[in-house]
């Protein structure tokens, strides 16, 4: 199980943040602290393997909290949820070692699927962010990051070709030991890096260029 630390300076938005992560049963929270401030004490302690921080973008710089927690072999994967995506802030927190941001409206799926793909090692972006961030992004990120267009990955294609074989999120999540939640943020990417806008055409285009076999 994946173990979470919390962290807001809002009590409402903790205890939003928690009982959202709670829906899924891969995921823990082992903690909530009260912003940045507190994050490395919490962090000392409870050892999460992500910290979901909810960012006050407007107050908060992420660069140095982000960089200190992600140093060390067993650093944490951060998962950042701030007010405008598509700000130069949000290119800064992946420089300095977020592995996901998303803005604060978005769908409690959206947050929990890219907490779990943090944990798994993936990199998050949200759609809305996507296209401004990578024109920000350094080349060395850019490598690490998939666009639109770029290829998929070795999960992505598995999925893409259960989705051929006409099966649903849940019976994908059932055969490849993960949370329906992760599924979705698969499927979500894989919309994204073929440029479809269904699972058919997905599915299609896949088929055309070689990914999968019909």
């Amino acid at each position: 199980m994946t173990r979470v630390l919390v962290a807001a300076s809002s009590p409402v938005v903790r205890a939003g943040l928690e009982a959202l992560l709670a829906s899924s049963p891969a995921l823990q929270v082992v903690g909530k602290a009260p912003g940045p401030a507190m994050l490395a004490q919490q962090v000392a302690e409870l050892a999460p393997d992500v910290i979901l921080l909810d960012l006050e973008t407007r107050e908060d710089d992420p660069t140095p909290v982000l960089r200190s927690l992600g140093e060390g072999p067993a650093a944490p994967a951060i998962v950042v949820l701030g007010d405008d995506v598509r700000e130069p802030w949000a290119a800064d927190a992946l420089r300095a070692g977020a592995r996901a941001v998303l803005p604060r409206q978005a769908a409690p799926e959206e947050i929990v699927g890219a907490v779990e793909a943090a944990a798994a090692g993936l990199i998050a972006l949200h759609p809305a962010a996507a296209e401004s961030i990578w024109s920000l992004l350094p080349a060395p990120v850019r490598t690490t990051v998939a666009p639109a267009g770029q290829a998929l990955t070795p999960r992505e294609i598995e999925v893409l070709g259960m989705m051929a074989e006409g099966l649903g999120n849940k019976t994908i999540a059932r055969r490849l030991g993960i949370s329906e939640h992760t599924v979705k943020f698969h499927v979500g990417s894989i919309l994204t890096k073929l440029n479809a806008s269904s699972r058919t055409e997905a599915v299609t285009l896949g088929a055309r260029q070689g990914l999968i076999m019909l």
